[in-house]
């Protein structure tokens, strides 16, 4: 038996595992991302010899491998949100990017700079790279596929699907800033990049990403629906792998544009939703993203898993882990409490959204990405050791919380509306 042939089983048993399993731990205090997390450490600690990926060596491969997950997600996520937009319709959301986002990156970097002693560069990375939640791993709080029962997008799941669907993008200035601040600080402290910063980084970068994305979603919407000519108009042929086409192309050209690609995906897949909104091939299209994101998410929690075991414990610290467990059970439930006050939203279904700030796919690319522009006082692999803990962590708690707590506010609901019909 060659290593290769070990492999080839765990890639066939992944694959069979990430079709089976979300039937198996549906209803159950189980998710997929905490099974396959398991089994790579599991397959770490058994003498068969896997190799393990290290992120500070493999970071290119890390980096792109994750980018991958977090673009087919977000297309995903877009699509399948079926409420229109509109800007006090979506408010809560607004409130979770304009409030809770920028006060999770400056809180978890004055922990990062008081308790781990890190210079300002460093610790303001690991706000960045920790503030967005994730759209990879929320798929139990997730909004139901298109055009599913209306329970399955209450104020809950839409925020939190929301809030991961555009905050994956809006991170991005905040890691380019802790890149010009290293970089300032190589070359002897100086503000002068925070102009450069706020006008490129903040917002044209932004301004780029939201343009591409609207333009490009009108573009295919039109076509999907639309078109005169039968070939174009592919929502007749229902073929799924589309969605790929439409994710790489939005992601691509916004790249291109020097613009923001997270950000111009979920544009793209809520501007072509919007299209024709009751159309059955949007959740075709959903379907497609769904199965490769499954896959994506198997494998890469797979491999984090035997990292874990192999070598991020061994530069993880006890203060490091304790930043870890605050963000996640104090820090983004305060803000997101901060965050909610004074809205309609009922203070139990307020709850869950502060609860549930995922982090996961998304904090591991951008801490990839970032490395690759510098070395941030050679602390690499103690900032993968606290991100790679904290992403562990999320996946554990909110896997084993996701499903009896929405089930609780669901059946909450379904009392609510027999009350109000006797």
């Amino acid at each position: 038996m060659t290593l290769s042939d070990v492999v080839y089983v765990c890639l066939g048993l992944g694959a069979l595992g990430a079709a089976v399993l979300p039937r198996v731990v549906s209803k159950r205090p189980l998710s997929l991302p905490m099974v396959f997390l398991a089994a790579g450490v599991l397959i770490e600690l058994l003498p068969v010899g896997v190799p393990s990926v290290d992120p500070v060596r493999h970071r290119l491969w890390v980096e792109h491998a994750t980018e991958l997950c977090v673009i087919v997600s977000l297309m995903g996520a877009g699509l399948a949100i079926d409420r229109p937009f509109a800007w006090r319709r979506w408010s809560t959301t607004w409130r979770l990017l304009g409030i809770t986002m920028p006060l999770t990156v400056a809180v978890v970097a004055l922990l990062a700079w008081g308790l781990l002693d890190w210079p300002p560069a460093a610790a303001l990375l690991l706000g960045a790279v920790l503030a967005p939640t994730d759209p990879v791993l929320a798929g139990e709080v997730r909004v139901g596929e298109p055009l599913d029962a209306e329970r399955d997008e209450d104020e809950v799941r839409f925020a939190l699907t929301s809030e991961a669907g555009l905050n994956d993008g809006l991170a991005f200035p905040f890691v380019y800033a802790a890149i010009a601040l290293a970089a300032a600080a190589g070359t002897g402290w100086s503000a002068e990049w925070i102009g450069s910063w706020a006008l490129t980084d903040l917002l044209g970068k932004c301004a780029v990403g939201l343009a591409v994305g609207g333009g490009v979603g009108w573009v295919l919407g039109w076509m999907f629906f639309r078109a005169r000519t039968r070939a174009l108009r592919l929502s007749e042929h229902m073929e799924g792998f589309v969605a790929l086409g439409a994710t790489f192309m939005s992601y691509g050209i916004a790249e291109v544009l020097h613009g923001y690609g997270f950000l111009a995906v979920f544009v793209t897949a809520c501007v072509i939703r919007a299209a024709e909104r009751s159309h059955g091939y949007h959740k075709v299209l959903h379907e497609f993203t769904e199965q490769i994101e499954r896959l994506l998410t198997a494998m890469l929690l797979f491999l984090l898993g035997g990292y874990l075991v192999d070598s991020a414990l061994s530069a993880l610290t006890w203060a490091g882990a304790f930043v870890g467990v605050l963000v996640l059970l104090v820090v983004r439930p305060l803000t997101g409490w901060l965050a909610q006050a004074r809205t309609a939203v009922a203070k139990k279904e307020r709850a869950v959204v502060t609860l549930f700030g995922i982090r996961g796919i998304g904090s591991l690319f951008y801490l990839s990405y970032a490395l690759g522009q510098d070395s941030f006082g050679g602390l690499e692999r103690e900032l993968w050791a606290v991100v790679a803990l904290t992403v562990v962590i999320s996946v554990v708690l909110h896997g084993v919380m996701a499903t009896p707590a929405i089930g609780y506010l669901d059946r909450r609901r379904d009392q609510a509306e027999l009350a109000g019909r006797s």
